[in-house]
């Protein structure tokens, strides 16, 4: 009978040491999980660094952008604002959606080229932008 209660309990004591350690990794996981089609979302750096921002903007200027390519190198400084970044997205996004709104829908990908979608999503990962 001592057998059976001894190992009734390690079982129970065996079994509340899991929950505990399993426990806070379930709620991260429940913390983290999307809610009826809205995406997580990372929040943006508070600042890019100048070299980030100025090899972006060549990207989109590359890739077509006038709006980049009119605007000026950041020099002088280790960073900027994250607002620069997400202004200078938006602007190349509006522009090649613009420019690209004639093309058929299996050549586009979210309003616009394939090309320039790889290129705002290559500008925006150099500068380590999600959301803009």
């Amino acid at each position: 009978m001592n057998r059976i209660v001894r190992s009734a309990l390690t079982t129970v004591v065996a079994a509340g040491a899991l929950t505990a350690a399993v426990a806070p990794v379930a709620m991260a996981a429940e913390q983290t999980r999307s809610v009826a089609g809205v995406q997580a979302q990372v929040r943006n750096p508070k600042t890019v660094k100048a070299d980030a921002y100025n090899q972006a903007r060549s990207i989109l200027a590359n890739a077509g952008s006038q709006t980049a390519a009119k605007s000026h190198p950041i020099h002088g400084k280790n960073d900027v604002p994250v607002s620069y970044g997400t202004s200078l997205l938006a602007s190349a996004r509006d522009e090649f959606r613009t420019a690209d709104k004639n093309l058929p829908p299996k050549d586009k990908k979210s309003d616009m080229s394939i090309a320039h979608y790889n290129a705002i999503h290559s500008a925006a990962k150099t500068m380590g932008i999600d959301t803009w």
